[in-house]
């Protein structure tokens, strides 16, 4: 069954603060592969310890990182 999917906006908030991901990347020692992965919402399972980085690191709440999208009907 499709319950939906979690959908992080780290592309566009890093675009629009002019932060590039090598600078996130080393800024919150995050290998690069495993942000990639990340910024193309490739993932299976989000770590808490690295949405609490984002969150601080990039000054937003949890909801303005991620969005849960519905099935499809």
């Amino acid at each position: 069954m499709d319950y939906g999917k979690l959908e992080l906006h780290i592309n566009e908030l890093l675009t629009s603060r002019g932060i590039s991901k090598n600078k996130i990347c080393k800024d919150l020692d995050i290998p690069r592969p495993n942000f990639n992965r990340y910024c193309r919402n490739d993932f299976q399972r989000l770590d808490a310890g690295l949405i609490c980085k984002l969150c601080h690191y990039l000054e937003i709440e949890v909801g303005e990182l991620i969005t849960y999208q519905p099935p499809e009907k």
